[in-house]
């Protein structure tokens, strides 16, 4: 009698274990994901959206990789993987969609990067929205109307990129989407003439570089002449002062090239 109770107690127990196991099959459960693409061509700084070339959705490139465990794949579009096979094994995900390229830099030449993190849950469907804004760094340099009436002669400005790349970015109203790295402004200006009559004299105006610009962000570099506390050439980042030079020691620089 002692042993038909614990063969039964035995049968009970291989009973509960099975139970208590996790599903055949559930390990390999999928679900159905859907992406909503919204693209911002708003910038930090100043707040507003730049008159860019957006990009159409069907632009954007699709990479969806896994979070904590090993899964990649790209799409040419994310209309490839929302109208075809979109399911995905249970897990967490990271989704990042491009369009651009960041390495190419120049007027009107803008990149657009946005990701999202989600997670996908057995026999569900998961909506994932991801926001699109630009990767890249803005940058004008501008000059005030007391720079221009100091160097009647006008001034010419070059910008140049960590990646080597070179801009003129004299007088223009748009700005120069360039990778958010490293940049140099180098620039020369014609100084006004003195009373003899002698022709004026072009300089070399002092060098403006930036380490560390952000992403999305617009930078306005502005060169002006002031005569507060005696005559000097400022150049302002965003109407923060960033440097300030004796006009004095400005023309030393004369026939610059």
């Amino acid at each position: 009698m002692r042993k038909l109770i614990s063969l039964a107690s035995f049968v009970a127990l291989v009973m509960v274990s099975c139970t208590n196991e996790t599903p055949v099959g559930d390990a390999n459960a999928k679900g159905s994901v859907v992406f909503d693409l919204a693209i911002q061509n708003e910038v930090d700084d100043t707040r507003t959206n730049v008159n860019c070339t957006t990009p159409a959705v069907e632009a954007f490139k699709l990479t969806i990789e896994g979070v904590n465990h090993t899964y990649k794949k790209e799409y040419a579009t994310i209309a490839e993987f929302n109208e075809n096979d979109n399911y995905l094994h249970i897990g967490s995900y990271r989704a990042t969609v491009t369009a651009g390229d960041i390495s190419v830099e120049g007027y009107d030449k803008p990149t657009f990067i946005g990701s999202a993190e989600f997670s996908v849950s057995a026999r569900e469907n998961t909506e994932v929205e991801i926001i699109a804004t630009i990767a890249n760094a803005l940058v004008k340099v501008e000059t005030t109307d007391a720079f221009d009436d100091y160097f009647v002669g006008g001034a010419k400005f070059e910008l140049t990129t960590n990646g080597g790349n070179k801009f003129d970015v004299t007088a223009k109203t748009e700005p120069l989407f360039i990778a958010p790295e490293a940049f140099v402004v180098n620039g020369t200006a014609t100084k006004q003439p003195n009373q003899s009559g002698a022709a004026g004299v072009e300089v070399a105006l002092p060098e403006y570089k930036m380490e560390t610009p952000a992403a999305k962000t617009f930078y306005t570099i502005k060169f002006d002449v002031t005569n507060a506390g005696g005559a000097s050439l400022e150049i302002t980042l965003n109407d923060t002062l960033a440097d300030s030079i004796a006009l004095e020691d400005v023309e030393l620089n004369d026939n610059a090239k």
